[in-house]
């Protein structure tokens, strides 16, 4: 059986990007209102029989791991495709780079609200992070987005049928050896990027192409300085192989 986002996306209208933006925009709505049901759930009830308030308590702890789960999954997820696939563009770097930093705040306040205790700080910190979120998703929907879409080399579709998979709790699958030769120049630099991102610390994947892939070197060091390896395997004259490594996590 397909995945829910491509049946998703095979339902929505005609344009291949128009979909792929509807199937992001559904997962924000959809955390959103799970997010403003926790904010409702969390708050503080007048003079709450003991058996009530435990059982009331028991079952907001629930609910707010089962979000932050789900969050922690959609940030991961935005990171490994839509980031991963703007970042070496020098066009969209520096939007990356904020949103990435945002991306980091999140994940701290999502923290604050899974460690919360008592109805009323839970409820707090739940308006807290639903209001960061709506300014992220803002982001993400309109300027992002189009962004990705504009970039020569994006296929928006396919970044989200795999950001979908991995919000079902998959993984795409990866390649040892990205191969680039039989891709057009102004394609491949979002490819590389997007597998990099996918990389853990002291993983790596070898880089086959047609020359010495100098300009990208560059784009490296400028996205990810100090957190990636750069080893030549093979060093022309018609065939490069690089090993690019993750060193790092990105700060």
């Amino acid at each position: 059986m397909a995945p829910a986002v491509e049946m998703f996306i095979q339902a929505t209208g005609t344009d291949p990007d128009v979909r792929a933006r509807a199937v992001v925009e559904q997962a924000h709505e959809r955390l959103l209102a799970g997010l403003a049901g926790l904010a409702v759930l969390a708050q503080p009830r007048e003079e709450p029989e003991e058996f009530e308030e435990s059982e009331e308590s028991e079952e907001s702890e629930e609910a707010i791991a089962e979000f932050v789960e789900q969050l922690r999954r959609l940030l991961t997820a935005t990171d490994q495709t839509l980031y991963a696939a703007a970042s070496g563009a020098a066009e969209t770097r520096l939007l990356v780079r904020s949103l990435r930093v945002a991306a980091v705040t999140v994940g701290r306040h999502a923290d604050v609200l899974a460690t919360a205790t008592g109805d009323a700080e839970r409820a707090a910190a739940a308006r807290t992070l639903e209001g960061m979120l709506a300014v992220r998703f803002g982001m993400e929907r309109s300027v992002l987005l189009p962004a990705l879409t504009a970039l020569p080399g994006v296929e928006l579709a396919g970044l989200v049928g795999d950001f979908g998979m991995m919000l079902e709790g998959g993984r795409p699958a990866e390649q040892a050896v990205v191969d680039v030769r039989e891709i057009p120049h102004g394609r491949r630099h979002p490819r590389i990027f997007t597998r990099f991102a996918r990389l853990a610390a002291g993983e790596s994947f070898v880089l086959v192409n047609n020359h010495d892939p100098k300009p990208l070197r560059r784009e490296f060091e400028a996205t990810h300085p100090g957190r990636f390896g750069w080893e030549y395997v093979e060093s022309g004259p018609e065939r490069w192989q690089i090993r690019i490594t993750r060193t790092g996590d990105d700060a």
